[in-house]
């Protein structure tokens, strides 16, 4: 057991600062454990968003030392612990109270994205007919948490805040799970060029090294999508299709 202090952001909306806390740390505990903690002993009115703990709702998304990270994820003996840990909320997103910010905008982007259009039956019993790779490749975007993680590292929306512009890596994830299932007939190339904003995307990585779920975003979704949107719009064989015949 070891006393560690903790610098938490506390306030509400864009007025605040950071406040320290003593705590007992043991063995086992992580970032999260450690927060209910001091909510218990000293700052009970302490906003933090949680459910789970277990690493499946994403919703103790925060910073911890300038890191996105699900609290309840990071181990305290992860941590230096040898100096004031830094725990502050994700900065893409509208801060609320004290952990809490409002991430309702992401919900929103969502209901923009063209939904699933399923092309009719192959057999006459009126079942598909796939293979097993097909399905197995946005397989991998159906492991995201929402957390939002990539959305906050992401220095289109966390610097930029082009918010109505850009979906963010999380939406183009989304957007790739549906594009690349094998019964999907829907074209969403337009959008992601028009309204979406795919070309603000300048592949840092950065996402996807914060994904709790190792999502490969970058590599195997996000790119794909830009050589999709290139392949409609850009090249040039498919431009002069497109002079000739305007409504293919």
């Amino acid at each position: 057991m070891s006393q560690v202090t903790f610098r938490i952001w506390r306030g509400e909306g864009k007025e605040g600062e950071f406040k320290e806390y003593k705590t007992e740390i043991t063995e086992g505990m992580v970032v999260l454990d450690a927060v209910h903690q001091i909510q218990a002993e000293s700052a009970g009115d302490m906003a933090v968003r949680w459910n789970c703990k277990a690493g499946k709702c994403g919703s103790c998304s925060a910073e911890v030392n300038g890191m996105p990270k699900l609290m309840c994820m990071t181990r305290m003996n992860t941590l230096p612990q040898d100096k004031p840990i830094t725990i502050e909320p994700i900065k893409a997103f509208p801060r609320i109270k004290d952990l809490v910010t409002d991430v309702s905008w992401n919900f929103d982007v969502k209901k923009r994205i063209k939904k699933f259009k399923p092309r009719p039956p192959d057999a006459p019993d009126g079942t598909w007919r796939m293979q097993q790779e097909d399905i197995d490749r946005p397989q991998e975007f159906r492991k995201c948490i929402e957390c939002f993680l990539c959305q906050d590292v992401c220095h289109v929306l966390r610097d930029h805040h082009m918010h109505e512009s850009f979906i963010g890596p999380r939406f183009l994830i989304y957007t790739a799970a549906l594009e690349m299932h094998p019964l999907d007939t829907e074209n969403r190339a337009k959008d992601l060029k028009d309204e979406f904003g795919i070309g603000l995307c300048n592949i840092t990585k950065c996402c996807t090294k914060v994904c709790p779920e190792n999502i490969t975003i970058t590599d195997n979704g996000i790119i794909p999508l830009k050589e999709r949107v290139v392949d409609e719009f850009f090249d040039p064989v498919n431009k002069l299709l497109r002079i000739f015949k305007p409504n293919s």
